[in-house]
């Protein structure tokens, strides 16, 4: 449910998306921000809408069916698209279309923790034990900030979950894991069947078997479920009306893009989209509260507006989220994870802050500056990827002169 060493596709890209232009358009399907969350003042350089589409059209070249982004600046907002979101019917992609956001789920996921600690309901020291007694071995040496900067050292317990399925993706593997229900305590299970691959607190790696846990602690610190917690401290707050956590629900509803994945290891682009496979419709337990969630771009750039200008949490508590450990060796040079936040380095000095994702079909990154002034969200619909080739064609566009 990630996209490895994202570091200079992510960085260099927001640097073009958010830096680069010449001339603003509004696009028609521009979305005013809800009342609750303000849009930034209108400064800082124009967006070229041009070389924006040509940059969303160039992922479906490389061999994405469809794509689409949202760029946000203090001169306006561009929502566009690119290809088809669904094959078969030959539908375009559609700006608003929802789709599987993956790992970004982990955002929402500790923002409903960070608030419960502002509640004073449980502490970001507290240990695994105290709230989930038994639920791992040595679970009191393992800090609910550990869960949640992936410093655990427990198994990821994807890593057993998908390997067949990466090792010979066919549509019948594809088929088998969108038929199967999991239940958290199953999926902890599979981790817990491997010894911590490191001692608590002494280095990071990313491992979905933390935000497992934190849905689990969500749900015994507030007696709900975590869906609901979503629902009433998140999405109904800021009017994110395309964003769920659909717990079993295998199909998304309305408007949305099909997720595909190749047929076998061997497919190139230059095959065709015929032989994809369509894994649109699947049962989502197996990511749970790792990156279960269904939004939009417009939805999840409202969301980091909110969460980055102070909306959902207090200021001590951004703060806290903001604090990264160093995640360099996974995402390269100047990357840090902090409490379900990754802070990316730029090529022009700064940086930005949110979270990528990947499930079967659909690659999401939302990152936002600091200040939430300037925005980007990308998502294509092809997962996994054969060698890279939709990173390549942004970072082809890229080296003919884009940058900050």
């Amino acid at each position: 449910m990630r996209r490895g060493s994202p570091t200079l596709l992510v960085g260099a890209l927001v640097a073009a998306l958010l830096l680069a232009g010449t001339a603003v358009l509004w696009s028609r399907d521009h979305a005013t921000p809800a009342a609750s969350v303000p849009a930034p003042p209108a400064t800082g350089p124009p967006l070229d809408t041009v070389t924006l589409q040509l940059l969303v059209d160039g992922v479906v070249e490389a061999g994405a069916p469809g794509a689409v982004a949202l760029v946000r600046s203090g001169q306006g907002t561009w929502r566009g698209a690119s290809g088809l979101g669904d094959l078969d019917a030959k539908r375009p992609a559609r700006a608003g279309d929802r789709f599987r956001i993956g790992s970004v789920t982990k955002s929402f996921v500790a923002t409903v923790v960070l608030q419960l600690v502002g509640e004073g309901r449980l502490r970001l020291d507290d240990n695994l034990q105290q709230w989930l007694p038994g639920a791992v071995p040595g679970g009191e040496h393992i800090t609910i900030r550990q869960l949640l900067n992936h410093t655990s050292g427990l198994y990821n317990y994807t890593d057993d979950l998908l390997r067949p399925l990466l090792a010979k993706p066919t549509r019948q593997a594809y088929q088998q894991l969108a038929a199967r229900s999991f239940t958290p305590q199953v999926l902890v299970a599979m981790a817990t069947r491997h010894r911590p691959v490191f001692p608590p607190g002494t280095r990071f790696s990313y491992s979905n078997t933390n935000y497992i846990l934190l849905g689990l602690l969500v749900e015994r610190v507030t007696g709900d479920r975590l869906a609901g917690q979503l629902q009433q401290r998140i999405l109904v707050p800021l009017g994110l009306s395309d964003t769920e956590l659909p717990g079993s629900q295998r199909r998304i509803h309305g408007p949305h893009l099909h997720g595909y994945a190749p047929p076998n290891r061997a497919w190139l682009p230059s095959d065709g989209p015929a032989g994809l496979i369509d894994v649109t419709q699947a049962n989502p337990s197996w990511a749970g509260a790792a990156g279960a969630m269904v939004s939009s771009a417009a939805d999840l750039a409202r969301f980091y507006q909110a969460l980055l200008s102070g909306r959902l949490l207090g200021p001590d508590l951004l703060k806290a989220m903001q604090t990264t450990v160093d995640a360099s060796e996974q995402y390269g040079p100047g990357a840090g994870y902090g409490l379900g936040l990754m802070r990316l380095a730029l090529g022009c000095g700064g940086q930005v802050w949110g979270h990528g994702g990947e499930v079967a079909g659909y690659a999401t990154m939302a990152f936002s500056t600091q200040d939430a002034a300037q925005q980007l969200v990308l998502m294509d619909n092809l997962l996994p990827a054969p060698g890279g080739t939709v990173q390549a064609a942004v970072e082809n566009a890229l080296n003919q002169g884009l940058s900050c």
